[in-house]
């Protein structure tokens, strides 16, 4: 037994724009220099993974990523330094919150997990 802990960050009307999917879909686009093949990477349609980003540099009110144009020669994507700092962010912030979870959990039902009996 162990604690699960989600993340989401949710703009002014309550829907979720920032989670973890969210943060490996950037660092794909990071690694593969590409939306597109980012997205392909995770079974993610192009177009899912645009309106994605749409929404998140929506909420955000600026550009998490450097779009270039110019097909598979030319194009392709990368971090701005905003989305870099924000991604970095986020994930310090969610591991802040998965110890604070291990800890809470650890302290709530630490003597169930200890006394667990082993699957029949």
């Amino acid at each position: 037994m162990r604690e699960k802990v989600r993340i989401s960050i949710v703009d002014g009307r309550g829907e979720p724009f920032m989670g973890i999917g969210l943060v490996r879909l950037l660092r794909r686009v990071e690694r593969l220099g590409s939306i597109r093949r980012a997205a392909g990477d995770m079974g993610m349609s192009y177009v899912k993974a645009l309106r994605i980003l749409r929404r998140l540099e929506d909420a955000l009110g600026d550009a998490v990523l450097d779009r270039r144009r110019g097909g598979a020669s030319r194009g392709g994507a990368s971090l701005t330094p905003f989305g870099r700092t924000f991604i970095g962010e986020y994930e310090r912030y969610r591991a802040r919150v998965a110890r604070y979870a291990r800890r809470e959990f650890s302290s709530a039902f630490g003597m169930a997990v200890r006394r667990r009996r082993p699957p029949r």
